[in-house]
């Protein structure tokens, strides 16, 4: 049996982090039951239930609870206290007899909850990090981040174009430059087993169930990878393009998925290169006027893309530069209050 009843664990969470981890493992294992308050500015950049599916995501054993505190920082003012304690209090569905903090707020914080404090990893020894340091270098702590955090953090590059452009050999050479996951070209996979063959009509299910499947190994790799960065070979876009040159027509379903899953970039690979023909593609005759219906749908999408072309060395360096220009431009996250 556990020695305390109910256990509070709170904070910005911006974002989530080992740290805070180390924090809820504690709580957990002194607590029959355990609350974690993900409290929130109007100022910061992460939407506040963004960050309590976090937790819920990685802690399924805690309670979470979320809440905005527009509250000043300012430990020595008991009328600050004041009003910090309004919101935690309002969160909280019954007494708590155990705070976990690694700040020394956490002796006034449990003194006004009538409860013990527990000060965990106090200087952060244990785990030298914190949501500042995230946020001014998140490449530089991402071994601090949880899977779910990752997800929301890495950047996705979409490396897509007509049949036999250089598509596939450019995203894998570009993974294998930034030691990163890159992930396939799910339609392909699926040419190549679907019943009945290549020569049977295909169906708009089958473009979702593509475009599904595609997405879901994305986040996966997007959870995984090593670095703040993931390489796709084609995406949802993609398929909705295919989609009209298979089935005839614009697929609703496919294209709202495109709009709520954007890449950070595209890089788009030139149709001047001779055409090979590996038995599953339609031919060159198609190949110039896809590319354009390529160029029209990029161009409308919104998002930042640039075309490669040249030899191999020459496209892997221009889609490089640019995947180290859609890096240094970080994440921009605005500072908390206090």
């Amino acid at each position: 049996m556990s020695a305390y009843a109910h256990g509070l664990v709170l904070g910005k969470f911006y974002p989530f982090h080992a740290g805070h981890q180390n924090l809820i493992r504690v709580a957990s294992a002194h607590c029959e039951r355990v609350t974690v308050q993900v409290l929130a500015s109007s100022v910061e950049s992460i939407p506040v239930e963004v960050r309590a599916d976090w937790i819920r995501a990685e802690h399924p054993e805690v309670d979470v609870v979320a809440g905005h505190d527009d509250a000043p920082i300012d430990y020595a003012d008991p009328a600050v206290w004041d009003l910090h304690m309004e919101v935690i209090e309002g969160l909280l569905d019954r007494p708590v007899d155990a705070v976990f903090t690694s700040d020394d707020y956490g002796a006034e914080l449990a003194r006004r909850l009538g409860a013990r404090w527990f000060h965990v990893d106090p200087g952060r020894v244990a785990m030298p990090i914190s949501g500042t340091a995230i946020r001014a270098d998140v490449a530089g702590h991402w071994w601090a981040l949880p899977a779910s955090v990752r997800a929301r953090f890495a950047r996705r590059v979409v490396v897509l174009g007509a049949e036999s452009t250089g598509s596939t050999t450019l995203a894998e050479a570009l993974a294998t430059h930034y030691g990163v996951p890159w992930v396939p070209e799910y339609g392909r996979e699926w040419s190549a087993v679907r019943p009945g063959g290549l020569a049977e009509p295909w169906h708009t299910a089958e473009f979702d169930l593509i475009a599904g499947e595609h997405r879901r190994q994305e986040n996966e790799a997007l959870r995984r990878t090593p670095s703040p960065l993931v390489i796709s070979d084609t995406d949802v876009l993609a398929t909705g393009i295919w989609h009209e040159r298979y089935v005839g027509t614009r697929s609703d379903s496919v294209e709202a998925l495109a709009k709520t899953w954007r890449p950070d970039l595209y890089v788009l690979t030139g149709d001047e290169i001779p055409f090979v023909q590996d038995g599953m593609r339609d031919g060159e005759h198609l190949r110039h006027a896809m590319q354009d219906r390529f160029r029209e749908a990029l161009a409308e999408a919104g998002v930042r893309w640039v075309e490669v072309r040249g030899t191999p060395a020459q496209r892997l360096a221009a889609a490089v530069a640019e995947v180290d220009r859609l890096l240094d431009d970080g994440w921009a996250l605005a500072d908390p209050l206090g």
